[in-house]
């Protein structure tokens, strides 16, 4: 019932903009603010209602779409999908926060956008049928490149926006006959029907390459990532927080849950292919990103180097390595989307995002940047926020792999030192370059919970493993990977 009611609020609010006149402005921004905060609250009550004992789908809605041929929509949360849901809910408000002053193109279809995205990718965290999965999965694309391609903040909007959904919808086009294929070979596209179907060795080498083609894209991974830095720079910021904060999540989310859920053989098998394609991402983004002179392009590259990250952890095969993993995409989802507001409120005051323009800020804005310096501290992993249980966790894992994966994947913190203290002593020390204001009262409670999200992570982790460590528990034992 309250996965329902959450999914009907975002229903009505898009229906609700619709029907507001498009002059008022105000009007559509207050409301669509209020609807994204009221389902940010009620999903709360998920966290609080959720039962941390079984690993068992809860808080199900069943509808009858196709019982002719065996194919329902059915929704769930379960450990692994919980705090995707948080994560989600959470960012969304705060990008609309973000965007108040925004007034490039149409506020009505700006506003609509972004709560059909928020519907589904809600859709898409809670579905437990593969093809509906693989609908929502795809339409997410269609706001994201109009929001790239019509408020898009350059003339490379156009590409940049071709570029994000020919990547990745080229790839899902492998997936979807890997869905085909399944369903013929079972006659059934429910996950819980699916996740005791035995497929053959041969059929889930194949399947987890189809999935594979998809679901790297969207991480991105190498040698598919070239869309993502080219649709940060042109996004807005609220379009950059969103698709730093949530939409790489797909990827790992998709990884996690059907290629290790479904092919745990083929899984194994492809395990070095993960692990040389993730070193080779977090070394060479990391070293791309300390010599870029955007501010957007370089935290873009900086994302890719952790989400590679992840992908180390949870192709370890170990419930700490799945765990770390997760929590490590949480925390990516708090800082990098900390980090992309932070350019934004240099964009809304300079409409710059050239590194070498700024300097000196420290003497000028320091709430901003003692803010700045804090989601930077939580980018390399400092230890007490949320970035360093998860890298910790993450590089124990893989130390119990294989060692040699560890030394490389531990490059990643000094190579993140490089690129992250460079960048904050660039932007606020040396010669005062430009005057302004500090954070308003706005873009303060913009970065509020975020701040108090990273830090209550990294103090009190337990408030997150807890909840998936039975369902991350029953996904690797039913596997047989330990």
């Amino acid at each position: 019932m309250l996965l329902s009611s959450l999914l009907s609020l975002l229903f009505l609010g898009v229906i609700g903009l619709i029907f507001i006149p498009s002059s008022q402005k105000l009007i559509m921004r207050q409301f669509a603010l209020s609807i994204t905060s009221a389902v940010f609250v009620s999903s709360l009550f998920l966290w609080v209602g959720f039962d941390q004992s079984t690993p068992k789908f809860q808080f199900v809605v069943d509808g009858l779409w196709l019982p002719i041929v065996n194919i329902n929509l059915i929704l769930g949360v379960d450990g692994i999908s919980l705090f995707f849901i948080l994560l989600t809910t959470l960012i969304f408000p705060l990008c609309l926060l973000a965007s108040w002053s925004f007034e490039k193109g149409g506020v009505k279809t700006y506003l609509i956008s972004f709560l059909s995205m928020e519907l589904i990718l809600l859709l898409v965290f809670t579905n437990l049928d593969l093809l509906f999965f693989y609908i929502f999965f795809e339409a997410v694309l269609i706001p994201m490149f109009l929001v790239i391609g019509i408020y898009g903040s350059r003339q490379r909007k156009i590409r940049a926006a071709y570029m994000f959904f020919l990547y990745t919808l080229l790839g899902s086009l492998f997936m979807l006959i890997g869905v085909i294929y399944i369903y013929l070979f079972a006659g059934s596209t429910n996950y819980e029907v699916l996740s005791v179907v035995g497929f053959s060795s041969y059929d889930q080498k194949w399947l987890w390459l189809a999935f594979f083609a998809s679901f790297a894209a969207k991480v991105p991974m190498l040698p598919v990532h070239i869309w993502l830095p080219e649709a940060h720079v042109e996004a807005p910021t609220a379009g950059s927080v969103i698709l730093a904060g949530i939409l790489l999540k797909l990827g790992t989310y998709g990884f996690l849950r059907f290629s290790l859920g479904l092919f745990p053989l083929a899984s194994v098998y492809f395990t070095p292919l993960i692990f040389v394609l993730s070193l080779v991402g977090v070394v060479y983004t990391s070293l791309t990103a300390i010599r870029q002179t955007d501010l957007k392009r370089l935290i873009a590259y900086t994302s890719v180097a952790h989400m590679n990250l992840v992908m180390i952890g949870l192709f370890t095969g170990t419930v700490i390595g799945v765990e770390a993993a997760l929590l490590q995409s949480l925390s990516h989802g708090f800082v990098s989307s900390a980090l992309f507001l932070i350019i934004g409120v240099l964009y809304d005051r300079w409409h710059s995002r050239v590194v070498k323009y700024y300097g000196g800020l420290a003497h000028t804005m320091p709430i901003f940047i003692m803010i700045f310096l804090f989601f930077t501290m939580a980018n390399l992993g400092l230890p007490g926020t949320s970035s360093f249980i998860g890298e910790f966790l993450l590089l124990v894992s893989a130390f119990e792999a294989n060692t040699t994966v560890c030394f490389f994947a531990a490059t990643s913190m000094i190579l993140g030192g490089g690129y992250s203290l460079w960048l904050f002593n660039r932007i606020a020390y040396g010669n005062i370059k430009i005057v302004g204001l500090d954070l308003s009262f706005r873009e303060f409670v913009l970065f509020l919970p975020l701040v108090l999200g990273t830090l209550f992570m990294g103090i009190y982790p337990n408030a997150f493993l807890s909840p998936m460590h039975a369902t991350v528990s029953n996904l690797v034992w039913a596997d047989l990977w330990i």
